[in-house]
């Protein structure tokens, strides 16, 4: 399993329309950082993480 950091947690049932984390994700983006969403099916939550070797920074 690849090291990620977590960045940021969103609760899966946010308002009809609206995407925090995938805005969230998208505004570190633009900083430079390969953030990306991905699903805790455990928690029922988003998370906005880093991969791999930028993790660690």
């Amino acid at each position: 399993m690849s090291a990620r950091t977590v960045l940021e947690r969103f609760p899966a049932g946010g308002p009809r329309g609206s995407w925090p984390a995938e805005e969230y994700a998208q505004a570190r983006r633009l900083e430079g950082q390969p953030a990306e969403v991905v699903m805790d099916l455990a928690t029922d939550a988003f998370l906005v993480i880093v991969r791999g070797a930028d993790a660690a920074e």
